[in-house]
Formats: structure tokens, C-alpha cells, sequence
């Protein structure tokens, strides 16, 4: 895969004039884990020839850069079970210094540290990895069969090969909240941020989301008790607000789309694997830019992002309540982290 010069072309503005500048993309569907507030235990994955396939990420990823968005984020499902990923890291990496402030991923860790060095040399510096327990125990039941030394060890390698590594962990009630505090506090003694985000009601799964729902309020109280937090102006351009472990190195970034609504200042537009543009997480309006693409080429691209951010809602329709219906019916895996 080369790397194509990116052309200029109008701005990225939807219609409450919020610029968009950062493309989240979903590379698979797929993870080779099953988090119970992601997924459902038996899960139905797209087949292999309904997914864009790489060049066709690439060439939209590139479209987006052309228009203005300086930050692109890779997930999934898990992005590293797809194959020949390294290969879209090299070419959007290739875009870093020239239109791209930063190429990140957001992983679960689990095959971290085969791809960490690749990964780095490819043009990432940065990586998100998803952990909600350092518990064996704990951390199998969440994800339903997961080791969590393999975790580990993805992490500290990644780490060790260079790239500045934030944990995301999701905050549940009476599941893991008794480990928050001692998960801030390993990320101290290992040089690691942490990012702790509230349940979202993303997808049909196999648990009641109201019986795990933490209200991040309540764990920052009891963090800024026991740690010297104090707010950090560092920004990712992702909707998290960070504090500083005063006198380490450690950042606690909070996400909270339930108790500190983000939307307001929103920059972010979603690309799924099968290619359908989502203008927000918390809302099933989308386009279809494989058709688009295919059909048009990049004047029928363009003529889709238009007409997707003309259509960007103000806001997220999240709620957490007993009896209510998931705010949308995919899962976080089609749209990714």
C-alpha cells in the first residue's frame, strides 16, 4: 500500500458549526474477547466480504485528512485481529508531519506485544489499551475468557518499545469499583495513564447495564481523597478531562457521557468496518461511504460527508434506566472506541 498525496478540499463544519477534526475508524468487527458490557456471549460478525477493505480505509481515511481531520484513531472489535493491519498503520503513518497531527489505536492488549514494534516504526506513538481488572479472576469473568498476564505483558511492551500507553477501564458497580483506586495507583509505579469511562447503552447484551452503572462523580470523590489530582489542561481531542497524580507522571482522564454530558464541543464523526459513516455514537443516522466510494469515487465521497454532517444531531440520547431500551441497537464493537 502506498501512500497517496492527500489533496485539499472543504472543511469538515455540520450544521451546529462544530469543526470536525478526528475520524475514529472500526478496522473488524471482530475481538477474539467477550466483554460483557460490550458484547454478547454468541455474537453474529459480519461476513469477511461486506468489510471495506484496506486501500478502501485508507483512500476515505485519506479523504478525511484532505478536509481537515489531524487526528485518526484505529479500533474495532479488536483492529489487531485483523490481518495486514500494520500495513494501513504504515500508510496513514506516512500522513503524520503532513496533515495528520496523530495516528493512535485503541486495543485490548492481547496481541499487543507481537505488533507493539511494528506499530511504532509504522507511526504510532501513542495507544489506548482496554483493561478492567487486574484481577485473573475478575478479569476472565468480564471478559468471559480472558488471560490478563497476556494483557500485562502487551502493555509493559508496548511501553518498553516506546509508545505512551493510557488504560481504559470501565467503571462498574459492584464488579470492579473496588479496584479503581489500586489500578490509579499501578499506573503510577509503571508510567501509564488511566482513562476510567461510564457504562454506555450501546447494543443488546446478556446483563441488566443499570446493575453496573457508576457514576464517575462518585469514584472521583473517592479518588481526589486518597490522590493529589489536580486538573490538567492536556487535551487528546477525544471528550475525556484529565487531572494530574500531582508529582508523577500519571494522568487520570475522565469520560462521562452519562453524569458530565461532552457533546457541545463534539469533533468526531465514526467510520465502521463495513463502511457506514455514524455522525455520533448515541444515534443509528449514518451513510454509506463504500457505496458512496464505489459508486462515485471521490466526488460521491464528498457528496456523502456532506450530507452526513449536515445531518450530525446535537447531542447523545444516552440513559441509563431500569426497563429501557440500549440508546442504539449495534454494539460498541461496530463503532469502535
Amino acid at each position: 500500500m502506498g501512500c497517496a498525496k492527500v489533496s485539499t478540499a472543504g472543511s469538515l463544519v455540520d450544521q451546529h458549526g462544530r469543526t470536525i477534526r478526528y475520524l475514529r475508524i472500526s478496522v473488524t468487527d471482530r475481538c477474539d474477547l467477550r466483554c460483557r458490557y460490550c458484547m454478547s456471549e454468541q455474537m453474529t460478525f459480519l461476513p469477511r466480504a461486506k468489510l471495506l477493505s484496506l486501500d478502501e480505509i485508507a483512500i476515505i481515511a485519506e479523504r478525511f485528512i484532505a478536509r481537515g481531520v489531524t487526528r485518526i484513531r484505529l479500533s474495532g472489535g479488536e483492529p489487531l485481529v485483523r490481518r495486514d493491519v500494520v500495513d494501513l498503520v504504515r500508510r496513514l503513518g506516512g500522513h503524520v508531519g503532513n496533515g495528520l497531527d496523530e495516528l493512535t489505536m485503541t486495543t485490548n492488549g492481547t496481541r499487543l506485544a507481537d505488533h507493539a514494534g511494528a506499530l511504532v516504526a509504522a507511526g504510532i506513538r501513542r495507544i489506548n489499551v482496554s483493561i478492567d481488572s487486574r484481577d485473573p479472576d475478575c478479569f476472565r469473568y468480564i471478559t468471559r475468557h480472558g488471560d490478563v498476564e497476556q494483557v500485562i505483558h502487551g502493555i509493559l511492551s508496548a511501553r518498553d518499545a516506546g509508545l505512551s500507553v493510557k488504560l481504559n477501564m470501565v467503571a462498574l458497580k459492584g464488579l470492579n469499583e473496588h479496584e479503581i483506586a489500586s489500578m490509579l495507583s499501578w499506573c503510577v509505579s509503571e508510567r501509564l495513564d488511566l482513562s476510567l469511562i461510564e457504562t454506555m447503552p450501546l447494543g443488546v447484551i446478556d446483563e441488566d447495564r443499570v446493575d453496573r452503572f457508576l457514576p464517575l462523580t462518585t469514584v472521583f470523590d473517592r479518588l481526589a481523597a486518597e490522590f493529589p489530582l489536580v486538573r490538567a489542561g492536556h487535551r487528546t481531542g477525544g471528550p475525556a478531562r484529565y487531572w494530574q497524580v500531582e508529582g508523577t507522571e500519571t494522568r487520570l482522564g475522565l469520560i462521562s457521557p452519562l453524569t458530565a454530558n461532552f457533546c457541545d464541543g463534539c469533533n468526531r464523526v465514526r467510520l465502521t468496518t463495513e463502511g457506514k459513516l455514524y455522525m455520533c455514537l448515541g444515534h443509528e443516522d449514518q451513510v454509506d461511504l463504500k457505496a458512496a466510494l464505489r459508486d462515485g469515487g471521490i466526488a460521491g465521497l464528498d457528496a456523502a460527508i456532506d450530507f452526513g454532517l449536515a445531518t450530525k444531531p446535537a447531542r447523545h440520547d444516552f440513559r441509563i434506566e431500569t426497563g429501557s431500551a440500549p440508546a442504539v441497537s449495534r454494539h460498541m464493537s461496530v463503532t469502535g472506541g
